[in-house]
C-alpha cells in the first residue's frame, strides 16, 4: 500500500475519532482482530488482541450512551477536544504501525481527529437546528457515522 493511501486512512480514522473518539480505536482494534490489517510483529500487536478489543468496544459503548446525556459537554471543551486528538493520534499509529509508517500516520490521524471534531461539532449544531432542536436522531445518525465509517475504511484494506 502507498503512502498516501496509509496516510489518507489514518486521517479518515482520525476523524472517527473526532466524531466518536473511543469508536476510532475500537474499529482499529477489531481491524487488527479480524485480520484486515496486520500488526504482527509491530508495537501495535498488543491493539489486536481480543482482550483489547473488548475493553475498548466497552468504552466505545460506554461513550455512545454517554453523549446523548444532557450534562455531557461538547466536544469543543479542552478534555473532549483533547481525548479526541490523543485517540485520532493512536488510532492512526496503528493504521500506520501495519505499513511501517507510524510517525506520519499519527499525525494524520491527529490531524482528522481536529477536522472531524469541529467539522461535527458544526454539523451537528446546524442539523439539529434545522430539525427545530431536535438532538437525538442526529446524535443516533453521528453515530452510525462514525461506526460504519470506521468498519467501512478498515474492511475496504483487507483487499488492499
Amino acid at each position: 500500500m502507498t503512502h498516501a493511501l496509509v496516510l489518507l486512512m489514518a486521517l479518515l480514522i482520525g476523524v472517527v475519532a473526532g466524531l466518536r473518539s473511543l469508536t476510532a480505536p475500537a474499529v482499529v482494534a477489531w481491524a487488527g482482530f479480524l485480520g484486515w490489517i496486520n500488526l504482527h510483529a509491530t508495537w501495535a500487536s498488543w491493539v489486536a488482541n481480543i482482550i483489547t478489543v473488548v475493553i475498548f468496544t466497552v468504552l466505545a459503548v460506554g461513550e455512545l450512551v454517554a453523549d446523548k446525556l444532557p450534562k455531557t459537554p461538547a466536544r469543543t471543551a479542552a478534555p473532549s477536544f483533547g481525548a479526541r486528538i490523543v485517540m485520532g493520534g493512536f488510532s492512526g499509529a496503528v493504521i500506520g504501525a501495519a505499513w511501517h509508517w507510524t510517525f506520519t500516520s499519527l499525525g494524520a490521524g491527529v490531524i482528522g481527529a481536529v477536522l472531524g471534531t469541529l467539522g461535527g461539532y458544526h454539523a451537528r449544531k446546524w442539523l439539529v437546528a434545522a430539525r427545530g432542536g431536535q438532538d437525538l436522531p442526529i446524535a443516533l445518525l453521528e453515530d452510525a457515522i462514525a461506526i460504519l465509517g470506521g468498519f467501512a475504511l478498515l474492511a475496504a484494506t483487507a483487499n488492499l
